[in-house]
């Protein structure tokens, strides 16, 4: 009796090996098909970018790519991704249009009238300084660093999102912790001490006014910009001031893993497990992990996707794995496959050639304010990029 249950527990041993050893060749060949696949799609792409423009999105109707001015929020995205897409694949003509959006978006290093310098400057020149080590880029991310940090409020004990507007005194978005990786990165990196000091400040007022009790994130804290206080607790985005917007909880995801990385410090670290924790025990979570653009919307699932969430979510999951224990590793790479491997199938990944040459379909940028509904978007190609080069580099090996 003894040597059959020893029998059957190696078989079963044996069995999980070959299994994990099967899903690592899976993955790998995955893996290196989408970069071989990005390569091609974006050759497509770059014949449509014009000189002085980024890339945001596809018109089928028109079958036209639109673009905007070098100081929309996401004009770093293009760049980065084509520097992750060269890392893999050493493609020449890939690296000469990302040396040379580069060179277009480098103006915005001084830019200060908005929050938005990390996504602008750190996925763009972050990623290059990282592939080539050339110092004029290090030079550019510094520099950008000092700018995001003018929008720092002492009152507030926060950086300011956006000027005063009609409906907001002091804005303060959850989008805003990825810029903080900016800032971080920059003290590490022969920056000022004041800008690690900043985002730090920055998390920790996020912590204390930005979440409700279940971790999900409101998408708008307003403040009085002098004094600090509260005004109110609103939506830009998503359904509802109290509904749990996908890609805001993703933002507040990442921001709170990044901030882990390089203070390891214990509260940011259970502040991203708690958030993990919200949004794969959604009860609104669909099968294939990618979620529905407000896990609040009460037309659910007759309601777009959002695969700019999914991605980012499944980058930021990978990143989490990396600072827990064996169990609570696994379960985020399992989550964070599951997207990777929906993000790559035919429902989200284009076909070569279409989409205006863009990799994933199906995210939502704005559907309160119609704005990019069901559409190809950048930064859903960076994050999905993001999160392939991650799984192929701490989980693969």
């Amino acid at each position: 009796m003894i040597l059959q249950k020893l029998t059957v527990l190696t078989f079963m041993v044996i069995n999980i090996i070959a299994a994990a050893q099967n899903n690592k060749k899976e993955m790998s060949k995955l893996i290196r098909n989408e970069f071989e696949f990005a390569e091609k799609q974006y050759k497509y792409l770059i014949k449509s970018v014009p000189p002085d423009k980024m890339p945001q999105s596809y018109n089928a109707s028109s079958n036209k790519i639109t673009t905007r001015d070098i100081t929309w929020w996401c004009s770093g995205f293009y760049p980065g991704s084509l520097w992750m897409i060269y890392e893999q694949t050493n493609d020449p003509e890939i690296k000469k249009e990302a040396e040379r959006t580069l060179k277009i978006i480098e103006p915005n290093k001084t830019f200060t009238r908005d929050h938005d310098l990390g996504f602008m400057m750190f996925s763009s020149f972050g990623n290059a300084y990282r592939i080539t080590k050339d110092p004029a880029y290090k030079e550019v991310i510094l520099t950008s660093a000092e700018s995001l940090s003018t929008r720092f409020k002492p009152g507030m004990q926060a950086i300011l999102s956006w000027d005063k507007m009609a409906d907001f005194k002091g804005p303060v978005i959850i989008d805003n912790m990825m810029n903080l990786e900016l800032l971080m990165w920059a003290t590490k990196n022969g920056g000022s001490k004041k800008t690690e000091e900043i985002a730090i400040t920055h998390a920790n007022t996020t912590i204390k006014n930005h979440f409700r009790p279940d971790y999900s994130s409101y998408h708008v804290i307003d403040y009085d910009v002098n004094t600090g206080k509260v005004l109110g607790k609103k939506t830009f985005q998503g359904y509802s001031d109290s509904s749990a917007w996908a890609r805001g909880q993703g933002w507040a995801l990442y921001g709170y893993t990044m901030m882990y990385r390089f203070k390891k410090n214990e509260k940011y670290l259970n502040q991203a497990r708690h958030i993990a924790k919200f949004i794969l025990n959604n009860p609104t979570l669909p099968e294939d992990k990618i979620p529905y653009w407000d896990f609040n919307d009460p037309k659910i699932p007759e309601v777009p996707r959002d695969a700019s969430a999914g991605a980012i979510i499944a980058s930021a999951l990978l990143e989490l794995g990396q600072y827990v224990e064996k169990d609570e590793r696994a379960n985020y790479a399992d989550a964070a496959r599951q997207m990777i491997v929906s993000l790559s199938g035919d429902k989200y990944r284009s076909q070569l050639g279409e989409n205006g040459g863009f990799l994933l379909k199906h995210s939502t940028g704005g559907l309160p304010l119609n704005s990019e509904i069901d559409v190809p978007l950048i930064y859903a190609d960076y994050y999905f990029l993001e999160a392939l080069k991650r799984y192929k580099d701490w989980y693969l090996q």
